[in-house]
């Protein structure tokens, strides 16, 4: 007679519903009371769908950050405002702007050694309309990448730059990277590019060459066919793993204030690193 290990019972209430190109909601988990085994099973998850989005979660910034320390190091982008009271999140807000905030599609802090492994975001205030974060899937743009771009980059790297953020004097502000990377957990292989503003060049070619290759590159990676669009609602709690995925809000028609809080997450060895 079969028995259930109550270390993973837990398990049978879970559901991950996966929502191509990108990401998978998952539900029957509360992110401040996680059961053993379960940072293990959403490093998978992120893995292999790269976003997951947590819906209904009743969790304050407190428990946003215990629940993110689970998984490594929480790091900090210098240059972003602090949440009062939890210097480790940053305030994702329009709130206060006279024009709408700019963003296209990247990776989190890439002109760093070691960027985040993971971003999350949790909903704080939402818009009457408006507002959603777009997602890529890096796999699948890989998968589906023209020979010729695969062949002109393949073992090639990009230098990362800054822009847009203050860093401070003194600070990382450039960081090479190979294009083409083998994700440590799923074993694909993904791109690993920022917006083309980011990458700065590109190892072994001339500039406008680079320019070209980046370009087309990201076009591709952006292509609507290629993207998840996320309409947030009250509760919703979203992380991704940003050597597998672009993201970007959608800032055009937001009717409202828009306030997301932010953490990053450096892997700490054998847990997704």
């Amino acid at each position: 007679m079969a028995t259930t290990n109550p270390s993973t019972a837990w398990r049978d209430d879970i559901d991950v519903t996966p929502h191509p190109p990108v990401g998978a909601t998952v539900s029957g988990l509360d992110l401040d009371d996680l059961p053993p085994g379960a940072v293990d099973f959403l490093v998978e998850v992120l893995a292999d769908h790269g976003v997951v989005i947590f819906t209904g979660q009743d969790i304050d910034d407190a428990g946003f950050v215990r629940f993110l320390a689970r998984f490594g190091t929480l790091t900090f982008t210098r240059g972003e405002t602090p949440v009062q009271g939890h210097p480790d999140l940053n305030v994702v807000s329009n709130e206060g702007r006279t024009e709408p905030p700019r963003s296209s599609f990247h990776t989190d802090t890439s002109y760093v050694r070691q960027p985040p492994t993971y971003t999350a975001l949790r909903a704080v205030v939402l818009p009457e309309r408006g507002g959603e974060t777009l997602f890529t899937n890096q796999y699948r743009a890989f998968d589906t990448l023209p020979d010729h771009l695969k062949a002109t980059l393949d073992g090639r790297s990009a230098t990362h730059v800054a822009t847009g953020v203050d860093l401070g004097a003194g600070d990382e502000s450039r960081a090479d990277h190979r294009v083409f990377q083998r994700h440590p957990v799923s074993g694909r292989t993904t791109i690993y590019i920022s917006t083309p503003q980011r990458c700065a060049t590109v190892s072994g070619m001339a500039d406008a060459d680079a320019r070209a290759s980046i370009e087309s590159l990201y076009l591709h990676c952006t292509a609507e066919d290629n993207i998840y669009r996320h309409a947030w609602s009250p509760g919703d709690v979203i992380m991704w793993d940003n050597r597998c995925v672009l993201h970007k809000a959608d800032h055009s028609g937001v009717d409202g204030i828009r306030t997301l809080h932010r953490g990053l997450v450096i892997a700490r060895p054998g847990n997704g690193a």
